[in-house]
């Protein structure tokens, strides 16, 4: 019976990694007793897009076995990590970026942390815009201060089942840094080396705008897995936005895909649909680049930012946080793809020159 039911999971696929789940590890259990089959799905994400699909697919192959009556589907997840960790402990070091600020950036990268760590991962945010941090306010943690642990590394807060890391928590509330780049070199490496961090699944750098120092500090420092854009959907913004995409290309960081923040507005008092920067504008910058999600102008993930709490978590039935949820599911999708591409990749690649003919 058990081989007959991993041979019916054997025809269900992973529908992101388009392989089996049974050639990719992903069945950690699959027991009948008495006509109930028991499988356990270990998935590539506890952020997993596509969930649902994939335990409904489970229980319509598993009923074809003769004998099996029910299925109870359950579900664990384990981020795969690509080669090499990006840092000790840390699997993923994933940027979000913009060309330019005013794109609500950093509130993006914020709920797409909360997101994730609400879902069960195990998450880091680390705030690299030096000159203009905003992380720690929107985390409720204004002011908090940084400490060091009894190993002299710096011991990141914890807030909303997140650690992160900002210079408002390390200076002076209203004191400008007028720092040259080396100073910002040294300081991004800090807070990657000498910050305690733990074990994570994803640390979230959220990033200055432009193209700048810290830039090109961060992806000469760290293993990144990758990076996301977040541009409104005017051509202003796209323009500085395909700046950001090149920066990155030239550095080779992948670009996991594409936020169009602000992409629409809906009224309050009559649910009509107003496009006051245009919509769909993102698609612009090319096809190779996934839109991970359109997330529309929304008053309560501007509150919720002044008051410390990310919009996901405040309010998580809003259209805006529904559409920030589905973003970082997409984003750990997208994370899982690449991770398992490289994993097959890296085993291919460690097979002998010449096969030896039996």
């Amino acid at each position: 019976m058990h081989d007959a039911v991993m041979a019916a999971l054997g025809t269900v696929n992973d529908p992101e990694l388009h392989r089996d789940l049974v050639s990719l590890g992903m069945i950690e259990r699959a027991e009948v007793v008495g006509g109930v089959a028991q499988i356990k799905v270990n998935l590539t994400t506890p952020a997993c897009p596509l969930k649902g699909q994939i335990e409904r697919e489970v229980r319509e192959a598993v009923l074809t076995v003769p004998g099996v009556e029910n299925v109870q589907v359950t579900f664990g997840a384990t981020v795969r990590m690509a080669a090499q960790p990006a840092l000790p402990g840390v699997k993923h070091v994933l940027l979000v970026g913009s060309g330019k600020g005013g794109v609500g950036k950093s509130s993006v990268a914020v709920n797409l942390a909360a997101s994730l760590a609400a879902d069960g991962a195990r998450v880091g945010l680390l705030d690299a815009d030096v000159y203009g941090p905003s992380v720690a306010h929107m985390l409720g943690q204004g002011a908090a201060r940084v400490t060091a642990n009894a190993e002299r590394k710096m011991q990141p807060l914890e807030a909303h089942g997140l650690k992160f890391i900002s210079m408002a928590n390390l200076s002076p509330a209203g004191q400008a840094l007028v720092w040259r780049g080396p100073m910002l070199h040294s300081a991004v490496q800090q807070f990657i080396k000498d910050a305690a961090w733990g074990e994570l699944d994803y640390l979230i750098v959220d990033l200055p705008p432009g193209t700048g120092d810290v830039q090109l500090s961060l992806t000469q420092t760290v293993n990144v897995t990758g990076a996301v854009i977040v541009t409104t959907p005017q051509d202003v913004a796209l323009i500085d936005a395909a700046r950001a995409i090149d920066m990155f290309r030239k550095a080779s960081v992948p670009v996991l895909g594409v936020v169009e923040n602000m992409s629409y507005f809906v009224a309050p008092d009559t649910g009509n649909v107003y496009d006051l920067f245009g919509r769909g504008g993102s698609r612009k910058l090319g096809e190779q680049y996934p839109l991970l999600g359109e997330v529309p102008i929304d008053m309560d993930v501007r509150q919720d930012a002044d008051a410390g709490v990310p919009a996901v978590l405040a309010h998580p039935n809003t259209p805006a946080s529904q559409a920030l949820i589905r973003v970082a599911r997409n984003l750990a999708g997208q994370v899982s793809v690449l991770a398992v591409n490289k994993e097959l990749s890296q085993s291919l690649a460690d097979l002998p020159d010449q096969l030896t003919v039996v």
